[in-house]
């Protein structure tokens, strides 16, 4: 039995149990293209005040995990 008839039957049965394929486009990590915006990011987050009034607003809207 080839892959083409294998894959076809694998994919039957999961058919079978309720189950489709779906496919996800994922940002490519290892491209030169990602890793410099990662970086240009990354610095522009390096470079926000930490105590300006958005991360004051986020820490008293947010719910501590172990207070739930």
């Amino acid at each position: 039995m080839g892959v083409r008839e294998r894959v076809g039957e694998y994919r039957h049965r999961m058919r079978a149990r309720g189950y489709r394929p779906v496919q996800a486009w994922v940002p490519d990590v290892r491209s030169e293209q990602f890793i410099r915006e990662a970086r240009r990011q990354s610095a522009l987050i390096a470079r926000v005040d930490r105590h300006s009034d958005d991360q004051d607003f986020i820490e008293a809207v947010s719910v501590d995990w172990g207070e739930e």
